[in-house]
C-alpha cells in the first residue's frame, strides 16, 4: 500500500498549489485528480485576473504550468478519483479504483461542480444543446442563437466566449441585477451580439432530440424563446458529498475550516471552492492551497 505525508483530493488551482507548496516543505506529497490539471478552469479561455498575466491565461495552461513546478518540487500525481475516506492508523485511508492509499494528512481540494436548474429537459437534452463548456461546443454554432443562464462571472465569461461564434448570445438570470465584476459587465455591455435580461426563470428547455429553446416566466408571464443551444451557469455545489460525517460542512456542503484551512477532523484540511465562506477565485484558491501545505506540515511537526 502506498504511504505519503501529504495526500491532495483534487487537481485544481488549489490542489496543485497545495501540492506544490507541500512538496517544497520536504513532504511526501500525492496529488489525486480524476479528470484534468486545473479542474473546471479547464473550460474557462481566459482568465484575465491571475497575478502575472497581463494579457490574461487560458485556465487549460494555467493547471499544466502549476502541475509542472509542483511536479519539479518533488509532488507526485495520480489521475484517479477517491472513492471514499476513513480513519485508520491515526492518519486517513483513501480508496481509489487502483487500491488503497495512506497519508498522514488530507488536503481536501475536490471543488465545485455546475448546478443544475432541476427544469423538465435539461438532464435529457444534456450533449444535445444544453452545455457547461462554452469553449468546448461553441465552434459548433456559428451563427446560431444561444442562450446563458446565470450573469454572474462565469455567465458573462461564457457569453463573451460563445460570442465569437454565434450570431446572437441571450443571458438570462432570475434576479435585476448581475453577480459579475464590473470588468466583465463592461465588456457584455460593449458586445452588440450579447443581450443580458434579469427577472427570468426558466422553467423548461425544449427540444425533442436536440434543444429548440427555453419555457421562461418573466413579470408573471410565460413564454417560449427559440434557440440552438442553451448554456447553464447557474451556481456551483462543492464536491464534498464523501466527507459527510467525517467534517462538517455548512447548509450548501460547504467544508467549514479555520483560517489555516483547518476542518473540523483531525488531519483533514480544504482549500478553494470546497471550502465555505470560498471567494471562488482562482487566485483565492491558489493562497487557500498554499496556506493548507503549510498547516499540514506543521501539524504533522505536532505544532498546531
Amino acid at each position: 500500500m502506498q504511504q505519503f505525508d501529504v495526500v491532495v483530493v483534487g487537481g485544481g488551482v488549489a490542489g496543485l498549489t497545495a501540492g506544490l507548496i507541500g512538496a517544497r516543505l520536504g513532504r511526501s506529497t500525492l496529488v489525486l485528480e480524476a479528470v484534468m490539471p486545473g479542474g473546471h478552469l479547464g473550460s474557462i479561455v481566459k482568465i484575465e485576473d491571475f497575478p502575472g498575466f497581463p494579457e490574461g491565461v487560458a485556465g487549460y495552461d494555467l493547471g499544466p504550468m502549476i502541475q509542472e513546478q509542483a511536479a519539479s518540487a518533488g509532488a507526485e500525481f495520480q489521475m484517479i478519483e477517491l472513492q471514499s475516506l476513513a480513519a485508520k492508523d491515526g492518519g486517513w485511508r483513501i480508496a481509489t479504483g487502483d487500491g488503497e492509499i495512506q497519508a498522514k494528512a488530507v488536503i481536501v481540494a475536490t471543488g465545485s461542480s455546475n448546478r443544475l436548474l432541476g427544469v423538465p429537459g435539461e438532464e435529457r437534452l444534456v450533449g444535445k444543446g444544453v452545455s457547461h463548456c462554452a469553449s468546448c461546443d461553441g465552434p459548433m454554432l456559428k451563427g446560431k442563437k444561444v442562450i446563458v443562464v446565470g450573469a454572474g462571472d462565469s455567465g458573462l465569461q461564457e457569453a463573451l466566449t460563445l460570442a465569437e461564434y454565434a450570431g446572437e448570445v441571450l443571458v438570462l438570470h432570475q434576479s435585476a441585477e448581475s453577480t459579475a465584476q464590473e470588468a466583465y459587465q463592461k465588456r457584455v455591455r460593449e458586445q452588440s451580439k450579447i443581450k443580458v435580461q434579469g427577472n427570468t426563470v426558466i422553467e423548461e428547455i425544449l427540444g425533442d432530440s436536440v434543444v429548440t429553446g427555453v419555457r421562461v416566466r418573466e413579470n408573471g408571464s410565460t413564454r417560449e424563446i427559440a434557440a440552438d443551444a442553451v448554456f447553464v451557469y447557474a451556481g456551483l455545489q462543492p464536491n464534498a458529498g464523501f466527507l459527510q460525517g467525517i467534517a462538517d460542512r455548512d447548509a450548501a456542503g460547504r467544508v467549514r475550516t479555520d483560517i489555516w484551512m483547518r476542518s473540523s477532523a483531525k488531519g483533514i484540511f480544504a482549500a478553494g471552492d470546497v471550502r465555505a465562506d470560498s471567494a471562488s477565485q482562482a487566485v483565492t484558491a491558489a493562497g487557500d492551497g498554499a496556506t493548507a501545505a503549510m498547516a499540514a506540515d506543521r501539524y504533522l511537526k505536532g505544532l498546531v
